[in-house]
Formats: C-alpha cells, structure tokens, sequence
C-alpha cells in the first residue's frame, strides 16, 4: 500500500491544513477514505437508487468483518448500531434483571454507562459504586456476588485508562458479566475482548475510530447472545427476515438479532472504510504515538501552571489530558485556543484536548503557546 509511517497517513486528513485538531473524543474529522467511501454511496443512491443493493449487504458484512478483527472477536459476535448509547441500552434492558441483583459501576463515567444501569433500581437492582481508580483488591471486593461490571476502556474527562484484562479476570473469577463502554479507547489503544474476559462491548465510530457519528458496533459474546433479548425489535431481527412473506419470528443465531429494521448505509460504509484504515495502520503502532502526544500536552500544561484531572502513567494514561486554571474559565480558554484555530472542548469546568497520531509534536508545541 506504499505507507512506511505514521505520518504518511497525515495527507489522509485535509482538517490538517487548517486546524490543530485535538478533539477527538468529541467528533472525529473524517479522512479521505472515510468521505469518500459515503460519497461513493451517495452519488451511487443518486444515480441508481438501490439498483446495488448487494453493495450494501457488503459494506455491512465489512464493518462486521473489520471491528470482529480489531477487538479478537467474531463476525457473528458484532450488530450494528446507531450510538454507543443504544448499544449499552441492548445490554442493560435485554438482560432478566431481578430484584436484589447487583451491579458493578462507577462514579467518573460518563452518562450513558451510568443511565441505563441506574434505571434498573426501579427492579430492585443495587448498585455497587467504585472509582475507576481504586486499587484492583476493592473492584474485586465489588464484584462478589455481583451479576454485571460496567466501566469504560478510557474515561472521557480524566483520560484515565482501564486495565481491562484484570478487572476481566477479576470478573472471570467471580463469574460477573463484564460490559465495557470503549469508545474513548477502541481506535488508539489494543483491545481484546477473549483476553480481557469481556461479555459485551459497545463503541461509535465518531471519535477515535475516525468514522462518522450514528454508526456504532456492539459486541456481544456469542455465549450470552441467548442471555439477552432485543428490546427493539423490527422485521431484519428474526432470522430468514430477507423473506418478507416468512412470519416466524425465531431470532438471528447471531448478533444481528440486535438490529432493528434499516441500518444507517451510508454510516456503514463511512465506519467500514475508517475500521479498514485502522487495521491498516495498527492499533499498536497508534497507541504510543497518542500516548506520547497526550503526555508532551500534560507536561507543557503544567509547566504554564495549569492543573490536570489525572495522574498519567504509561499503563494508565490514554489520549484525553483535561486542564484548568484558577481563576480562568474552561470556556474562555477553550475560546482562546479556538482563536488559535485549536480544536479542544470545555467540559464540566475542563478544557479537555485529545489529539490523534497524525497530529505533529509542532501543533501540540503550538496550542500549548495558545493557552492563556
């Protein structure tokens, strides 16, 4: 294919010639293989309708194909879903919750890994609070007796990266349903969900995986499939649904059996050209090429006197570095660096910054001298 580095990806990114881009756990700018591959089917929809419908059949079989390959999965492991958020909903409303059952959380995550699972409280569901920084022995104190363990891969303001393969062990050992929200993680760090023990995953593609936003994968263990039930359900559920006449209602015997009605094609074909690039990089070559830009971030920042949400290690730090300063607004300093044509986000009173391997130590040097 030609590629010898990482930077050779970079012309890949056109939002290079005019921002110094660190939001990407916010929204991802797209690369030219990611717009291309919808404005193919675009212009292909324009002009044929759906006269390639077996085009699309594949570009969903290639999503499915590319995220089972990232994260050591199956094909028939992977749906296709909207949003990280319907994807962890499948898993907190298909499962047969009972009063006294418990569940494993934590108090730093974002929304919609905390949402889902507080609602089953009205069922008699308890939950167990941890930080995602308390040593393994008081997960593990946790996770006795409890039925499910929810936690991100990385958290989206600390920047603070699970070890997921011990707390999977630490599940395995206490037969508990691990679930893991990855999307701050999946795209620039290795994952693998047989070594890490995880029943379920949910992950968009709209941030480090570089695709568009309302395209997601979910992973789900094909020895749990028949644990948890759909709770959308439409006509492409139900296995043999390409027959429209058919009514038997008998489940898919795979993943798919989560995805209710049309998929998102153009998303499809966006997610499945951005899984496909990532493979083609490597995942462990992006990792610590992230991590070292993310660590120059959190160095400099705190050499301007800013203070950051977390302590960063080479096993713990991902590519999230929040800062603040006192006296000086999120918002005003995320303006500042806007100014500066730098792209960051205020969040929860933190500037937040989240750079990708194509971006340059120079740029990185560039929205430090930006900060006020």
């Amino acid at each position: 294919m030609g590629f010898k580095n990482l930077m050779d990806y970079r012309d890949l990114f056109p939002v290079t010639k005019s921002l110094i881009y660190l939001n990407h756990a916010a929204v991802a700018p797209l690369s030219l293989r990611a717009a291309s591959a919808m404005e193919s089917l675009a212009r292909d929809v324009l002009e044929n309708g759906s006269f390639h419908y077996e085009q699309w059949n594949e570009a969903y079989a290639g999503a499915r194909q590319a995220a089972a390959r990232l994260i050591n999965a199956s094909c028939e492991e992977i749906a296709l879903m909207k949003n990280t958020s319907e994807g962890i909903s499948t898993i907190a409303l298909g499962l047969d919750w009972r009063a006294g059952d418990s569940i494993v959380a934590f108090h730093e995550e974002f929304p919609s890994n905390q949402y889902p699972w507080q609602r089953l409280e009205a069922k008699g569901v308890k939950i167990r609070w941890r930080s995602v920084t308390d040593p393994l022995d008081r997960i593990d104190e946790a996770a006795r007796g409890a039925r499910l363990l929810a936690i991100s891969f990385v958290q989206f303001l600390t920047g603070y990266r699970a070890n997921l393969n011990a707390i999977g062990q630490i599940c395995r050992d206490r037969g508990v349903f691990f679930f893991v929200d990855a999307i701050q993680g999946l795209g620039a760090f290795p994952l693998d969900v047989r070594a890490a023990n995880i029943g379920a995953l949910a992950a968009d593609g709209h941030k480090w995986l570089l695709g568009p936003e309302g395209c997601a994968i979910l992973y789900v263990s094909r020895e749990l499939q028949d644990q948890i039930d759909p709770v959308e359900f439409g006509w492409t559920n139900v296995a043999g649904f390409e027959d429209y006449g058919k009514r038997d209602m008998s489940l898919r015997a795979d993943a798919g059996r989560y995805e209710c009605g049309t998929l998102n094609t153009i998303g499809c074909y966006g997610l499945r050209a951005a899984l496909e690039l990532v493979l083609e990089i490597g995942v462990e070559r992006i990792a610590p090429r992230v991590q070292s830009l993310a660590d120059r971030i959190d160095c400099g920042a705190r050499q301007k006197g800013y203070q950051t949400a977390s302590r960063r290690t080479a096993d713990s730090g991902a590519g999230i570095v929040s800062v603040r300063k006192s006296g000086v607004e999120a918002d005003a300093i995320a303006a500042q660096l806007r100014q500066n044509r730098v792209s960051a986000a205020s969040r929860a009173g933190w500037v937040r910054m989240s750079p990708h391997f194509y971006v340059t130590e120079e740029e990185i040097d560039r929205a430090l001298a930006a900060l006020c």
